[in-house]
């Protein structure tokens, strides 16, 4: 199956990683559309701050989430367990602009919201077992410019860095979650605010 549809009215960045299917669209939305969305996403959004244990800790999610999808089916991470909300109009528009250039369906989408540079998300693989063997990803970014990093589990002198721009698409599909991790980093620089919008298909059954 092709995951990745030609499109020649965007420009496409295929990214030379080993191990992966990793594409970048830098202008996925002309900079006066990803304002528009960033702030219609922004006010109709129910966002929500989880806790997170790690050894033995409890802490603040270090950014605001929220899930939408097809179903009531919950979507878990890092030990934390979301109920979708309905589709909204504004984020059926984005799946559906997104799916329209790849070879792919999506169930769900995760929101995060990164207020300024002290939010963050470590090192991470999507691999949960609702999204089978290779998922693949879908990530709409709108707001302040972040940096992307990538680094391999097995050659650890495998790295990878991209800056998301404003209104920009990277789709990762085929063995990236298998053979990498990411991460959003914290940063000293005082920026914006960013969202992210993550589709993803979750499965109606697995092993």
């Amino acid at each position: 199956m092709n995951l990745f549809e030609e499109n020649p009215g965007l420009e496409k960045i295929i990214l030379p990683m080993k191990d992966a299917q990793v594409i970048y669209y830098p202008n996925f939305y002309t900079q006066a559309k990803a304002v528009l969305l960033q702030d219609k996403i922004q006010q109709q959004t129910p966002w929500q701050e989880d806790d997170i244990k790690l050894f033995g800790k409890v802490y603040k999610q270090p950014r605001l989430t929220a899930l939408y999808g097809d179903s009531n089916k919950p979507y878990s991470y890092s030990n934390i367990t979301m109920f979708p909300n309905q589709w909204s109009p504004t984020l059926l528009g984005i799946k559906q602009d997104i799916e329209g250039i790849c070879d792919q369906k999506f169930t769900s989408v995760l929101l995060n919201l990164y207020r300024d540079g002290t939010d963050s998300n470590g090192w991470h693989s999507d691999d949960e077992k609702e999204l089978g063997k290779h998922p693949f990803i879908a990530s709409v970014s709108f707001g302040a410019k972040r940096s992307f990093q990538f680094k391999h589990k097995l050659d650890k002198s495998l790295k990878f860095k991209l800056e998301l721009e404003h209104g920009s698409l990277l789709l990762m599909g085929g063995p990236t979650q298998e053979f990498w991790k990411h991460q959003i980093p914290k940063t000293k620089r005082k920026i914006d605010s960013r969202i992210n919008l993550t589709f993803r298909h979750i499965k109606d059954s697995f092993s």
